[in-house]
């Protein structure tokens, strides 16, 4: 199991790197209409996005949204078909990925099996250019400072195989902050970690991240690591940006269906609004459609937020069909009439219905769309 554990996860050593002006000041980064296609097939579609200097933002969506694309596009991995990419107003794109000064963390690690922990560490300080390599004993320096703030003093000496899965991505983050990155570029970085170490280390990345004031972008497709992380989300789908936010903006007004039912758990359920009443079925609910037109729509609320009662007046009438513990909470898919569609409701834990009984609900926030 990893070191970083419990309460050793809220104790990081002061860092006097980071306190004495070390790093290097965070940048503004600006994505100008960004199309990036891969022969016919399009993988960007007029992507615009401001990053603010010393911001967390998360670029978020399920797989093939683009938000690796428009990473790579960051780091210079990759290059746009069409548009800008600019660094503190200036042109990315005739930089060279050394040039950029971008510090790069990945998934899979990406250290080098053959160098010790010291040696991991201090490369990309090693293999700059004569006139600005720092010297050894800088070089180490450099390194023991970055492995007490990472919380691995001690561990220099050890080669990747002989740490865990947390301490090999801590040396991978290391390794980035050594060479004093404006830009700190992170592709889903706990994505192979289990459950409990990747969440210590997220809680151990913010801290870094508040301490350090990179301007710091990462790639994931967990809502709940976005959400807890990042000072932004990006919510991509299919190449493009479908909205910006702090968690708490696209949590609670999600601006289409597909963000509501992509951050968090949701559910839907087709009805009809008439002159500001909401139907089911046919049958009035006890929600009010404030300026919004007659016609067919999509009702959307959470399993959290719904009043649950025997014989609700007004209520989404539905038979119990299954039931399971979820965390502190009973998850419970009723089955609305007349036209079956399923639901999901959040009940205490002690409360277990049994299958066919009938349950009232009404949501307490809900959004609808057209």
């Amino acid at each position: 199991m990893d070191a970083l554990v419990g309460n050793e996860a809220n104790r990081l050593a002061p860092s006097t790197l980071a306190s004495k002006g070390g790093w290097e000041k965070p940048m503004q980064v600006t994505v100008e209409d960004v199309v990036r296609t891969f022969g016919i097939t399009p993988a960007l579609h007029g992507v615009s996005l401001d990053i603010h200097p010393g911001e967390l933002v998360a670029l978020l969506g399920p797989s093939g949204s683009g938000k690796t694309t428009l990473l790579r596009i960051l780091a210079g991995l990759d290059f746009p078909t069409a548009g800008r990419v600019l660094f503190d107003g200036e042109d990315a794109l005739k930089f060279t990925v050394q040039e950029r000064n971008v510090g790069l963390v990945f998934q899979n690690y990406a250290l080098f099996r053959h160098m010790r922990v010291l040696e991991n560490i201090g490369f990309g300080l090693r293999v700059r250019p004569r006139s600005r390599r720092p010297n050894r004993n800088d070089i180490r320096h450099r390194v023991l400072e970055l492995l007490d703030l990472v919380q691995l003093s001690g561990l220099e000496k050890r080669y990747p195989a002989q740490l865990s899965g947390g301490q090999r991505q801590r040396v991978a983050f290391a390794r980035a902050l050594a060479i004093e990155p404006r830009l700190l570029l992170l592709d889903e970085p706990f994505g192979a970690l289990d459950a409990m170490v990747r969440r210590d280390l997220r809680r151990w990345l913010r801290e870094i991240h508040d301490k350090t004031g990179h301007t710091t972008v990462f790639v994931t497709h967990d809502q709940e690591e976005a959400l807890e992380l990042a000072d932004r989300v990006v919510v991509m789908s299919q190449g493009r940006i479908k909205q910006v936010g702090t968690p708490d903006e696209v949590y609670d007004r999600p601006n289409s269906p597909f963000v509501f039912s992509f951050i968090g758990e949701s559910s839907a359920l087709p009805v009809d609004v008439e002159k500001g009443k909401i139907l089911l079925d046919g049958r009035p609910l006890n929600l009010v459609a404030k300026d919004i037109p007659s016609g067919p729509a999509e009702l959307y609320f959470r399993p959290h937020d719904l009043e649950v009662e025997d014989n609700l007046l007004g209520g989404i009438q539905g038979t119990v069909s299954a039931q399971r513990r979820h965390g502190g909470s009973r998850r419970v898919e009723l089955e609305v009439d007349e036209q079956r569609h399923r639901i999901e409701i959040d009940l205490p834990a002690d409360f277990e219905p049994n299958l066919g009984d009938r349950i009232s609900v009404l949501p307490r926030r809900w959004k609808l769309y057209r």
